[in-house]
Parts: C-alpha cells; sequence; structure tokens
C-alpha cells in the first residue's frame, strides 16, 4: 500500500462521511510524518455504523474479503487483485467515546484517548490512533525487528518510555 493508495482511501471514505483512523505501520508513519518503511497493508479502525458503506466502496474499488482463520466480524481483511490489503477493526463507540472491539464481553476496547491521534501523510492530515496508544497496542505477540523500529521512533519523537519487551532489541540491531 503506498501513500497514495491510503489518502486516496481516506478521501473517498471521508467524502461518504465514513470516519476512520489509520492504525498499524502506516499509524505510526502518520504520527512521524514520513514514511519510514514500506507497509503491505493498511491497518484502520472504523465504527461498526459505517462497515456496509466502507464494504460498498472498497468492492466498487476490486477488494474481497480474504477467507482467514481468525477473521471475525470486528475484524477482517480486504484485498485486491493488485495486492492491496486492507486490515478492518470494527468498534462500537460507548457513551464515554471508547470504541468497544468485539462483544463486550471480551473487555477488548480502543480507549477514547486511543482514537485522538493526528498524523500527516503526503503531508495530509489523517486521524490516527494516538502514539501513546500505539506504542501500548504494540505488545502482547512475538515482537519482530520492524515492532522495535516503529515503537522505539516513536519513543523518541513523543518522549514516551521505550516498554521493557522492547529492551532486548537494544543493542541487538
Amino acid at each position: 500500500m503506498t501513500a497514495i493508495d491510503v489518502i486516496d482511501l481516506y478521501a473517498a471514505l471521508e467524502n461518504l462521511r465514513v470516519q476512520i483512523w489509520i492504525d498499524g505501520g502506516w499509524g505510526v508513519d502518520a504520527l512521524l510524518g514520513e514514511q519510514s518503511r514500506p507497509h503491505k497493508d493498511l491497518d484502520i479502525t472504523v465504527q461498526q455504523k459505517a462497515v456496509v458503506k466502507l464494504r460498498e466502496l472498497l468492492h466498487a474499488r476490486g477488494y474481497k474479503e480474504i477467507k482467514l482463520e481468525h477473521a471475525r466480524p470486528w475484524n477482517f481483511v480486504l484485498a485486491n487483485d493488485q495486492g492491496g490489503e486492507i486490515d478492518v477493526h470494527v468498534i462500537v463507540l460507548d457513551d464515554q467515546g471508547n470504541g468497544i472491539y468485539g462483544p463486550a464481553e471480551n473487555g477488548e476496547m480502543y480507549p477514547a484517548a486511543s482514537l485522538t491521534g493526528i498524523g500527516l501523510i503526503e503531508g495530509r492530515a489523517v486521524r490516527c490512533i494516538s502514539a501513546e496508544w500505539t506504542v501500548k497496542f504494540h505488545s502482547g505477540y512475538e515482537l519482530k525487528d520492524k515492532d522495535f523500529q516503529d515503537v522505539s521512533a516513536l519513543c523518541r519523537k513523543f518522549g514516551i518510555a521505550l516498554p521493557p519487551a522492547y529492551e532486548r532489541f537494544i543493542g541487538a540491531t
């Protein structure tokens, strides 16, 4: 996914009054204000009430859902024949502005503060996951070098302490 692809989709969704937050690697780069590495996909967070419009737009652009073992109504991937992939994270906003992710009884959410990030892609302001929460969300799974690069860059730029799970990368790169 190129920066132009991301901005084009973001603008098209905005024209449909569909609000998204850029997440994942592109979210990191938006917060940094520059592209730090290539991205094979685009992670987005969207409200459940907008999923039909999102799917309609992407279907019209040649995207189809990839049948994945871990796909859920609140997390699925759409792809096109040109190799573009969009990893969709669906939330329902509660009365406090928290994004409930999946069944409420699972207790997973995007806290309201996580949905306050603003970044730049190709000079265009975009909503994204906040830096503090992007760092927090980059944990709880097998960490890769790219995770360390992303998280350490955010920590440097925003004055956030490097999480202990990343200390093993120091000196190894």
